[in-house]
């Protein structure tokens, strides 16, 4: 059963800008764009009951899924030039860095702060233990604790967001 036609003018208006966003990042092309969001969000219209986890992961999930199905239908009708599709297949992989950037951000705010916290300062700033202990005002041992703990918690959640590790 689709969604109800406000819903997803709802979904349209709060994930269009940042799906645009990510699309554009990807393929520079404002129409092609549009294109994508508008099938992205006719999916989840037509796929609401089968959305399981983060609609956002969803919605950037089936972006980057459109995206690969027009490259492949691109691939199947050759252009003259076989150097776009080599920049095409840069783009896919671009696109991929892009979506895991944006699904481990989106996991990190669910994180506890002091957990987003020592991850920040450990993997991302690249601070050593006894660093990231000062920077936070925390003994390191309880560094070193919040990071195994919160390494744990991440994997769930990147799991209940149906993100392959």
């Amino acid at each position: 059963m689709p969604l109800d036609e406000d819903v997803v003018a709802s979904i349209y208006r709060e994930h269009g800008p940042a799906l645009r966003r990510f699309v554009l990042s990807a393929s520079r092309d404002p129409q092609l764009a549009e294109d994508v969001v508008q099938e992205t969000v006719l999916r989840v219209w037509q796929h609401a009951p089968d959305i399981s986890g983060s609609l956002r992961s969803y919605l950037y999930r089936t972006a980057r899924n459109i995206m690969i199905d027009n490259y492949r239908r691109a691939q199947r009708r050759p252009e003259s030039l076989e150097g776009s599709l080599t920049e095409s297949a840069g783009a896919m992989e671009k696109v991929d860095e892009l979506l895991n950037r944006v699904l481990i951000e989106e996991a990190l705010l669910r994180l506890s702060k002091e957990h987003r916290d020592v991850l920040v300062a450990l993997h991302y700033r690249r601070f050593t233990v006894n660093e990231a202990a000062v920077q936070l005002n925390i003994p390191s041992g309880t560094v070193k604790s919040r990071a195994f703990y919160a390494v744990r918690a991440l994997r769930t959640i990147l799991d209940e967001m149906g993100v392959e590790q």
